[in-house]
């Protein structure tokens, strides 16, 4: 989970961009605390918020993950 906020977050997604190229996915899941939150509702965050920005780049990730895969 990425944190925006932190220089620490972006230097660690710099790195493994760097190293593993296009094994990576161009979205990054954001901290959340709807997607914290979920598995404690015993639901997955696309089923407990959809509208939520955690939801929203699973859902992304996934569409990425299927155009790869084509």
């Amino acid at each position: 989970m990425y944190d925006s906020r932190t220089n620490f977050s972006s230097q660690v997604a710099a790195e493994i961009k760097k190293f593993f190229k296009q094994k990576t996915f161009s979205v990054a899941i954001p901290r959340s605390i709807r997607l914290a939150e979920a598995p404690s509702h015993g639901k997955p965050v696309i089923n407990y918020d959809r509208a939520s920005r955690g939801s929203r780049a699973y859902e992304d990730v996934a569409k990425e993950l299927m155009k790869r895969n084509k």
